[in-house]
């Protein structure tokens, strides 16, 4: 939603978190080709180039897996983890990009428990659908389905 809108803003560059430092990739952003910028037809086809780019990251990882990387038949990284974590009393909250933006969770410890005290999760359907009644305003009926299937809604994330 908001590279269709043309921000170029994506967390695994922002946050560089896990092997995405490694790898080059583009952000693809709305430039407003066929009306105005962030309309549908933007949301839809940055999506689009997103695919390409997501076949570009695979391919890349591919080749690092197979020719950089070589697993020991001995290795076993269970074993090098706990059981159970208990983590320390503090609050958490983790973030990471997912195809329809961010996707966050909150924790909070008491130190005392290996459960969390508190678990909340911001899905990214539910954000995109609080912009609806903004984008529909002053459309006709038959635009509110375009819209709808440019957020590309999963109603399981929203009822949280």
């Amino acid at each position: 939603m908001l590279r269709g809108s043309g921000l170029r803003f994506d967390l695994r560059k922002v946050d560089g978190y896990s092997v995405y430092p490694e790898l080059d990739f583009n952000i693809p952003i709305g430039e407003g080709k066929m009306g105005a910028i962030g309309d549908c037809w933007d949301r839809t086809y940055v999506r689009v180039l997103e695919i390409h780019e997501s076949i570009k990251l695979i391919e890349q990882c591919i080749t690092q897996l197979t020719t950089d990387h070589k697993r020991t038949r001995d290795f076993d990284p269970q074993a090098l983890l706990p059981k159970k974590i208990r983590p320390k009393a503090q609050d958490l909250y983790a973030r990471l990009e997912t195809p329809k933006g961010e996707l966050g969770f909150f924790f909070r410890a008491d130190g005392k428990s290996d459960i969390p005290f508190r678990c909340k999760c911001r899905s990214c359907s539910f954000t995109n659908l609080s912009l609806l009644p903004e984008m529909a305003k002053g459309i006709l009926i038959a635009d509110l389905i375009a819209i709808i299937g440019s957020i590309d809604v999963v109603m399981g994330e929203v009822d949280r």
